[in-house]
């Protein structure tokens, strides 16, 4: 594995270290590496709102309070897996990182997931989407916590189908996530009696113009252009498809939509857009309780299912490292894992949970509409919902993900 002289230098300049108590000489302090893109296309989802929520979810377990020394680096995987494998393998080898959180974009997920099981490390995979993590690509060392692409091609495309969208062109981010979540997609459209009119794999990262791979879809008559990208890939097919008026002839399926393209979107392009999402800040008392705390430190951003991910699932690694003491996290993330799995999860951000055999993170998950202009009431306040799936059925069921943890 070779790292680029820029993703070295990105990398010394982005991270930065954060004691959260002041260790005694012979404590070992809990190291949590919070990895995510904070320069590039997936910023709004990852960035520095990931950091805070990482913080917040250290505040309030207490970790002070409580004896357990806590420090904070941040990095940017540049959305390049070598340089996520590459950043995550120094983090462990010569920083003593204990846990590597966020990771959004597929590639580097996988990549960095690896990485943990080779050096019996944690990670908690918050931001990416592909289901695989649970599936042929799981560990015992990892966690993948607020999203994948099965869910929400069950909740999303199945909304879409029973709606009469029964004909359907995949507009593809070209790598594991974009494949992830056509494949998972067509075989929802096909298991409901829809059909597949064709797809278009667009280059990523680097592509802004998306008119051509628009129209190309509009020529086929499908009814429902689902778009199986995310961030600012999202952001420019919905305002391009409005643009060359593509969206009157075909809905649009926002296949993974955070509240953070809604908002660069605005309401006037995203008003009647369907998605999925598993934490919406004002969905409920907890939510908005959780949301005053960290707001503070985000600039004002809303945190989106991702970054929530962030806080649940450092505070239930710190729940675990605290039910079997700081040196035994440190010796094993394996077994620091099995102990996340061994207690139920619960946090402002999800509510009352668990952790499958499989590592998946189980939560419900809900169909939103994007509101219009006048329907909205305050800043942010962008989301009605329609309908919720519970957490038992909201995933994939464990006998199909042929998980190598799991028995056959």
């Amino acid at each position: 594995m070779t790292l680029t002289r820029r993703g070295l230098l990105g990398t010394a300049a982005a991270t930065s270290l954060l004691p959260l108590a002041r260790a005694r000489a012979a404590d070992a302090p809990i190291k949590i590496g919070v990895l995510g893109d904070m320069s590039g296309m997936y910023r709004d989802l990852s960035g520095p709102v990931s950091v805070a929520c990482a913080k917040q979810a250290v505040a309030d377990f207490g970790a002070a309070g409580k004896g357990i020394p806590v420090e904070i680096l941040v990095g940017d995987h540049q959305n390049k897996p070598d340089i996520g494998a590459g950043v995550a393998g120094q983090w462990f080898d010569r920083d003593g990182v204990d846990l590597v959180v966020d990771v959004p974009n597929s590639s580097v997920a996988l990549a960095v997931s690896n990485v943990g099981h080779l050096k019996n490390k944690v990670v908690i995979a918050c931001g990416p989407g592909t289901a695989d993590l649970t599936g042929p690509q799981c560990t015992p060392n990892t966690i993948h916590w607020s999203f994948d692409t099965w869910m929400l091609a069950h909740s999303t495309g199945g909304a879409m189908v029973k709606a009469g969208g029964d004909t359907w062109f995949f507009i593809t981010a070209d790598y594991a996530f974009g494949h992830a979540m056509q494949r998972d997609t067509a075989n929802f459209v096909k298991e409901a009696g829809g059909k597949v009119l064709g797809n278009v794999d667009t280059p990523f990262p680097g592509t802004t113009d998306f008119s051509s791979f628009l129209l190309q879809a509009q020529s086929t008559g499908a009814k429902v252009i689902g778009l199986a990208n995310a961030g600012s890939d999202t952001v420019n097919c919905i305002k391009q498809a409005a643009e060359f008026g593509v969206n009157k002839s075909a809905r649009l399926a926002g296949l993974l939509v955070f509240i953070s393209d809604v908002h660069a979107l605005g309401l006037q392009n995203a008003q009647g857009l369907v998605l999925t999402e598993t934490f919406y800040w004002d969905l409920n008392e907890r939510t908005r309780a959780f949301t005053q705390r960290v707001l503070p430190n985000t600039g004002g951003a809303r945190p989106g299912m991702g970054q929530a991910g962030v806080y649940g699932g450092v505070l239930q690694y710190l729940k675990a490292v605290e039910k079997i003491g700081v040196a035994a996290a440190k010796a094993s993330g394996a077994a620091t894992v099995a102990q996340m799995k061994a207690m139920p999860t619960d946090d402002d951000a999800f509510g009352p949970g668990s952790i499958r055999a499989d590592g998946r993170a189980l939560h419900p998950a809900y169909l939103f509409e994007v509101k219009s202009p006048a329907e909205s009431k305050a800043p942010w306040d962008y989301y009605k919902l329609l309908a919720t799936t519970p957490a038992d059925e909201a995933f994939r069921p464990l006998k199909d993900g042929h998980c190598p943890l799991i028995p056959a």
